[in-house]
């Protein structure tokens, strides 16, 4: 097994390519070891010292890391990795409790709006996630209130230092170009 390493924009997290399927449907972010319950993987992964974040996507996995340096953790990232599929584990256990997303706030906008998110939500899908999932990462919406959309960033894009200038000048410009009614854009 070949597993293949891309920096992102966030130089606190690398993406890790293991050249398989990662994940089948939303992707999972987890940010703490406690929230890891239902994925082995991202157990072993927080298992390591200096991982502060793991992010599972289709095809991808963000790790995200303290001040270690990554000559010294690398390794073994990519050591669990490995055992990990190669054992034939679940990414995900289904059935688990699912302590990642008890935190997520559910979305929020008012009913006569819903057609605007409609289409905020597909411009998202269509023009930004994919983008933001080739450096490592994830977006979603959250709400919509007086012209302002509301996005939650995941994995690389979660505290990376390039993400204010992604919502602002391309996000924000893109939605208020194609929805009107979109004044601004704004991360939660």
């Amino acid at each position: 097994m070949f597993i293949q390493t891309e920096a992102t924009p966030n130089p606190a997290t690398l993406k890790f390519l293991p050249g398989r399927e990662v994940l089948v449907g939303e992707p999972r972010d987890f940010r703490s070891a406690e929230a890891t319950a239902n994925s082995p993987l991202a157990q072993g992964l927080f298992g390591i010292s200096g991982v502060t974040g793991v992010f599972l996507g289709s095809d991808f996995i963000s790790v995200t890391k303290d001040d270690t340096n990554w000559a010294h953790i690398k390794p073994a990232i990519l050591g669990v990795i490995m055992d990990h599929f190669l054992s034939g584990k679940p990414v995900i256990v289904e059935g688990g409790v699912d302590v990642a997303n008890f935190d997520e706030v559910d979305e929020f906008f008012e009913e006569e709006d819903s057609e605007t998110v409609e289409v905020i939500k597909e411009l998202l899908a269509t023009r930004v996630r994919p983008a933001v999932a080739m450096d490592g990462g994830d977006i979603t919406f959250k709400g919509f209130k007086e012209g302002t959309v509301f996005l939650h960033m995941q994995g690389a894009c979660s505290g990376c230092p390039s993400s204010t200038a992604t919502l602002k000048s391309g996000i924000e410009n893109l939605l208020r170009h194609f929805v009107p009614g979109v004044e601004a854009v704004q991360q939660v």
